[in-house]
């Protein structure tokens, strides 16, 4: 029985080694980290906000998103569909103090195309005033677009994700939105299925002439089990400039992404 279990023991521990050694591929790991990779995908992911520009240092918010991708095909082009459903837990702030709710849902779908080694991605963004409370979301309708672009690399990933977004319905009482938001990405690979990333979020808040641009630095890391690659990252962010109060100064960024074979 000893025999038989540590016969058992060693062939797991050698597929697990083998996995992981094909997962060190820059093709693989460009792949795991392209967000215009045609494969289906589950993410969770968490935004924790650790202090705010204007605010006490004590006060902190959070953002779980729930995110699916998921490529398909209209009128014969290649295309993504991504839905993002976050869960937010608001400041504690007076006079409600902090609550955690469903907040609004984005969906865009951008269609693919490559040119030489770029790939591009770009179309329509939507979003649904889904929260559960008004604090936990805007209230409004909004509609805009999504555009892509990734440059793959021997040694890694460079581009960036821009969408921009303006309200055209929804609670009469609630500020309009126009929104532009630009998430530059960098991704440095490394041996063992490690990697390197800098991915935050610059946010301009069009209509009200606020804005932030954090600067991010993490680290990740990418293996297999049978055919679902598995990404697990955590990134610190600063912002390094800023117009306006009640902005994140401080974040953290993880997540756990899957993607599995079509």
């Amino acid at each position: 029985m000893k025999s038989l279990l540590k016969t058992v023991c060693a062939s797991v521990l050698a597929a697990l080694l083998a996995s992981v050694a094909r997962a060190q591929s820059a093709d693989e790991m460009n792949a795991s980290n392209n967000p215009l990779q045609p494969s289906l995908g589950l993410n969770f992911q968490n935004q924790y906000v650790g202090r705010y520009y204007g605010l006490d240092d004590d006060v902190d918010a959070n953002a779980f998103l729930l995110r699916g991708i998921v490529p398909h095909k209209l009128f014969g082009a290649p295309q993504i569909l991504r839905a993002t459903m976050p869960v937010v837990t608001t400041p504690n702030l007076p006079p409600d103090g902090r609550h955690t709710d469903a907040g609004d849902l984005n969906l865009f779908d951008v269609f693919l195309f490559k040119a030489g080694r770029m790939e591009f991605g770009i179309g329509p963004q939507l979003t649904v005033p889904t929260a559960g409370r008004a604090d936990a979301g805007t209230g409004k309708w909004q509609g805009g677009l999504a555009s892509l672009a990734i440059a793959p690399q021997s040694w890694g990933l460079v581009g960036g994700l821009i969408t921009w977004q303006q309200s055209f319905a929804g609670g009469g009482g609630r500020r309009d939105q126009n929104n532009l938001q630009a998430q530059p990405f960098v991704i440095r690979n490394l041996p063992h299925g490690w990697y390197l990333r800098s991915t935050a979020i610059w946010t301009w808040d069009l209509q009200a002439g606020g804005y932030y641009l954090p600067l991010g630095i993490g680290a990740g890391r990418i293996w297999k089990a049978g055919g679902t690659t598995l990404n697990l990252f955590v990134e610190p962010q600063w912002t390094v400039a800023h117009h306006g109060d009640a902005v994140p100064k401080f974040q953290v960024f993880a997540g756990f992404n899957l993607q599995f074979p079509l």
